[in-house]
């Protein structure tokens, strides 16, 4: 049996807890309020590289906020344009991937946006509640945790 030595305790488990305080904040947010949502299952996986891995490029704000955006915005344009069946779904995947290889923001979180958006068919209100909202809130708590708390600079670069 491999034993954990405390420089690998330590930072997965403050990884953990700022996932978990980020997620909590923005479920009890739509908890609060009936006419927003904060939450999709694509920001779950987009703790694990804001909080596990803040220094790689995938963790900086331009790709998680673009990646979700572009990716988003691509699931609500195939969806309301050709509906959705199982080439449109991997169309929409996969022109997000490409719009985020293009721009140079790619998030692999952000690859399940089409597929969330368009099997639970959502309106355009969706790009900007859930999707905006829950980034501001993300990248607003993943700045406090990183400078404040565990006193490492985030990001490494904004834009």
């Amino acid at each position: 049996m491999k034993v954990i030595s405390q420089q690998q305790l330590k930072p997965a488990l403050l990884a953990g807890i700022g996932a978990m305080l980020c997620i909590s904040a923005l479920a009890s947010l739509e908890q609060m309020s009936s006419q927003l949502l904060w939450l999709m299952a694509p920001f779950g996986a987009t703790m694990v590289i804001l909080f596990a891995l803040p220094d790689s490029p995938l963790a900086q704000p331009r790709n998680i906020v673009c990646g979700h955006l572009l990716t988003s915005l691509m699931g609500l344009i195939i969806l309301h344009s050709v509906g959705v069946s199982p080439l449109s779904l991997g169309l929409a995947v996969g022109a997000g991937i490409a719009l985020m290889m293009l721009t140079h923001t790619v998030h692999p979180p952000a690859g399940a946006n089409p597929l969330v958006i368009m099997l639970t068919a959502q309106g355009w209100d969706f790009l900007y509640s859930p999707v905006t909202s829950g980034l501001v809130l993300i990248l607003s708590f993943g700045w406090l945790y990183h400078n404040l708390l565990c006193r490492r600079p985030y990001p490494q670069k904004w834009f």
